[in-house]
């Protein structure tokens, strides 16, 4: 299907369709959420609230889109410091929600949750990353070249990890190396740069991790970065090696027992399992068309917990079945089809690192989120964009299609012919 973007207006169809399909899924997915037999009155709501969020998302589009590419460009610093400074607040009085009750990551005033002031400091990394990044001369090629675009990542990063929203942080490091990588950073620089995350999960098996640190002692002679670089770099990562057990045994029970029903959810099946198990039966017994719209049985009898957010693509897998999951993850591939489009289409460094920074998020929470529901990825309490029912998460989706939106209107060839 070929669609132009328009000539007078500017405005991605491509892109504005996409982004419209996937909320009215999720906002149908949140309905269905809703029609339950057990403490419906709950749930049974929540689809107005998230249509009432879904409305003001596409106020702030239209608002953004009579904005320039120059103004989202200098609104790169306030943004981000004003997120450093909610971030802040909310890991000293924070509060936790739903599978994720044991962060600290909900902005509570007064006994009400406001929101998450995490998802509005992504966008301003991806921001600040992209004005930082696109500012640099010369391409990264030590890690030494790195240090500001890391620190830019860094201090959200840390703030996050203080609210322990292990979730989250994952998404913020997904930005970072895909950026990165856009920006022009060598692959290998990057592995590198991962080296100290890999030795750390690595380090469970005496042997994976033996293999892996001669694959990257290969990879620092083959690169050959600064001398005082490549020593550090190897001694970090026998540290982190050394570390592990350490990490291992200091983590509080209710993580470690998270990581172990990841390994084998049947570890323990009635509490840190249950709802992994939950979410397997759901998805599998759906089949290939699924038993109905707000049929679920899991769903309905209250055997799946957190239906309408964390695991609302459970819900899409009981319902519709193999082909409602279809739909939904091609949805998904023509948006992030579309942002890379975008990406490539920009006028100038700053666009095109935006778009694919936005990207980049929103690819990492459609990992993670369909991964947890299956047992492919640990559970960490992150939502599935445009899906799951939160009125700061559908806010943000929505902030960074509008700021999308206003990139590909001002980017080259844009009455060229694009398909999805």
């Amino acid at each position: 299907m070929n669609r132009r973007i328009s000539r007078t207006t500017g405005i991605d169809y491509p892109l504005l369709v996409v982004a419209l399909l996937l909320s009215a899924f999720g906002v149908a997915m949140v309905y269905s959420a809703g029609q339950v037999d057990i403490r419906a009155a709950a749930v049974e709501s929540l689809w107005k609230k998230q249509l009432v969020w879904l409305t003001v998302g596409l106020t702030v589009t239209w608002v953004i889109s009579k904005s320039s590419v120059r103004l989202i460009e200098w609104s790169a610093w306030p943004v981000y410091l004003l997120s450093l400074g909610l971030l802040l607040f909310t890991a000293l009085f924070g509060s936790g929600a739903g599978t994720a009750e044991s962060t600290s990551g909900w902005l509570t005033i007064g006994g009400v949750r406001l929101g998450q002031p995490a998802e509005l400091a992504k966008v301003s990394v991806v921001l600040m990353l992209a004005k930082v990044l696109s500012s640099m001369r010369n391409t990264p090629r030590s890690l030494l070249d790195l240090w500001v675009p890391l620190l830019v990542v860094a201090v959200p990063w840390l703030l996050i990890l203080a609210q322990r929203d292990l979730g989250t942080a994952i998404v913020y490091i997904g930005i970072c190396f895909v950026m990165l990588f856009w920006a022009g950073a060598p692959w290998q620089l990057l592995i590198m740069l991962a080296s100290p995350g890999v030795s750390l999960v690595l380090a469970f098996s005496t042997g994976v991790w033996g293999a892996w640190f001669l694959i990257l002692l290969a990879l620092v002679f083959w690169y050959r970065p600064y001398l005082v670089e490549g020593v550090l770099l190897v001694v970090v990562n026998v540290v982190m090696g050394v570390v592990a057990p350490l990490v291992w045994d200091g983590m509080d029970l209710y993580r470690r027992n998270r990581v172990l029903v990841f390994l084998d959810p049947q570890y323990d099946p009635k509490n840190a399992g249950y709802q992994v198990l939950q979410s397997q039966y759901a998805i599998g017994s759906g089949g290939i068309t699924g038993k109905g719209f707000t049929l679920g049985t899991q769903k309905r009898l209250g055997f799946l917990p957190e239906h309408q957010t964390d695991f609302i693509f459970a819900v899409v897998g009981e319902e519709l079945g193999f082909i409602g999951v279809t739909i939904a993850l091609s949805l998904f591939l023509a948006l992030f089809y579309r942002c890379t489009r975008v990406a490539q289409r920009g006028n100038e460094a700053f666009s095109g690192l935006v778009a694919i920074g936005l990207a980049a998020g929103w690819f990492v929470h459609v990992v993670v989120n369909v991964g947890m529901t299956l047992n492919l990825m640990p559970i960490t309490g992150i939502p599935l964009p445009f899906f799951s029912y939160g009125g700061s998460f559908m806010l943000m989706c929505w902030l960074s299609v509008a700021l999308l939106l206003r990139i590909s209107s001002e980017g080259r060839g844009q009455a060229d012919g694009l398909g999805l």
